[in-house]
């Protein structure tokens, strides 16, 4: 079952924005006193008591449509809601309800969505008193929260565990489980040529072509086999920079290849040989590496080169502008011409076989004694950190646990040189790689 998407919804003001970051563990909504300030929704992918959840963070629900703006953020929220499985619908338990905070409600129970009742700012005599009028919404039991001050959270969770349970999802507290399917996303920027590779790969027009940028408004699983191998492929819509997606309905696609990037193996970023690589390839790169995929860079119009050193030039500038991705491997295709197209398939298999690659903990440990003695972690005067025991905790992506005395003095680019130390011994070739860092607990 694909993850649970939670939408915070509620009307300006209430503290959406604020309970979301409160959730993800860090400020990554802009928070303000100001109504409106959250305009496009914002996503994270985190996890709920062993659930793992995609959790959006909208903007405010207002029955006011003075202005454009105002529009769009209603939209945007509206939008959320459509996609989610399901709502906190949020309200200021600190104030009376509002003719938006019933106008929210109105949406919501239209909507036939799963709703918790969030009460927030629920730390003041003033607050309790008010409890029993949110009854009058129709959502049953509010759970009364402060996400400033963090109270009422773990209730708030273990709502959720419950009503995810009912909704049929279940809890992952490993890595996925392994699978005889392969699932790849195609992603890149608009008109890059996705639906162009699919139609090629299969033979036959399945997909829409076109020379206009943003025809794939969905995404599209293509169901194949190669050398006896189940592969789903997901066309998707083009992603462009964050800050240049327009309202409506290409933000509406967009969350939808996040999720279907979310589900998939490996990530096919598909790049544009006569372009070259742009800031909108690189990011979208980051997201993916974000996200702990395997990634192949596929390199289309490559018939447009004038002969092979055209391309040994691009696969320099490819590795200095992905120089955080030197485990990506590099194909050129020329979909139009059908050239080359099957070799992606070639390189997914081979980079399934390292994502659920596992190292034996002993083996494991006496490597990185070994690497940790031949570079010993600096740290502060007071204290020096020292790696005390590490597992393989998970496949699909492969996950590594490290405990240290104290993870906090750890300096990143020593992070960065266990990473590059481990590949170099057990490659983990096109595939990302999660390393975690944990503080060993001190006893009473």
């Amino acid at each position: 079952m694909e993850k649970p998407i939670i939408a915070i919804v509620g009307r300006p003001n209430v503290g959406k924005s604020t309970l979301f970051n409160r959730l993800i563990g860090r400020r990554l909504s802009i928070i303000s006193k100001e109504a409106g300030t959250t305009r496009d929704r914002i996503y994270q992918n985190i996890s709920i008591n062993d659930f793992p959840v995609t959790l959006i963070d909208t903007g405010g629900l207002s029955s006011e449509t003075k202005k454009n703006i105002e529009n769009d953020i209603k939209s945007q929220a509206q939008i959320a809601v459509q996609e989610a499985d399901l709502i906190y619908f949020v309200v200021n338990a600190a104030e009376q309800l509002t003719i938006d905070d019933y106008a929210a409600s109105d949406l919501l129970r239209r909507s036939n969505k799963k709703i918790i009742l969030i009460a927030n700012k629920y730390d003041s005599n003033a607050s309790f008193g008010r409890l029993p009028e949110l009854y009058a919404l129709g959502f049953g039991d509010p759970v009364g929260v402060s996400s400033i001050h963090n109270t009422g959270i773990d209730e708030l969770k273990n709502t959720t565990v419950k009503t995810l349970k009912a909704l049929k999802f279940k809890p992952v507290k490993e890595g996925k489980k392994k699978s005889d399917v392969i699932k790849l996303c195609l992603l890149g920027k608009p008109n890059v040529g996705k639906s162009s590779l699919i139609n090629a790969l299969l033979g036959e027009k399945r997909v829409i072509v076109s020379d206009i940028p943003g025809t794939t408004r969905d995404s599209l699983d293509i169901h194949l086999n190669y050398n006896e191998k189940k592969i789903i492929l997901v066309d998707t819509a083009g992603l462009r920079r964050r800050g240049r997606i327009e309202k409506g309905i290409e933000k509406f696609s967009s969350l939808r290849v996040f999720h279907a990037l979310d589900a998939s193996d490996i990530a096919l970023l598909m790049l544009d040989f006569s372009e070259g690589i742009t800031k909108q390839d690189m990011h979208i790169a980051e997201f993916i590496l974000e996200a702990k995929k395997g990634l192949i860079l596929v390199i289309n119009k490559s018939d447009l080169a004038d002969d092979n050193d055209d391309k040994l030039k691009f696969i320099a500038k490819a590795k200095s502008k992905f120089a955080f991705l030197p485990w990506a491997p590099v194909v050129f295709i020329s979909a139009l011409n059908k050239q080359n197209i099957t070799k992606v398939f070639e390189l997914a298999e081979q980079i399934i076989l390292e994502r659920n690659k596992r190292i034996p903990t002993g083996e494991l440990n006496g490597f990185v004694k070994k690497i940790t003695a031949k570079h010993i972690p600096s740290g502060t005067k007071r204290i020096r950190p020292k790696i005390l025991y590490v597992s393989q905790t998970g496949t699909n992506p492969p996950e590594f646990v490290f405990f240290v005395n104290d993870a906090n003095a750890l300096h990143f680019s020593y992070k960065r040189y266990l990473e590059n130390e481990i590949r170099k011994q057990y490659q983990f070739s096109g595939t990302a790689i999660s390393l975690v860092f944990r503080s060993r607990e001190r006893r009473e």
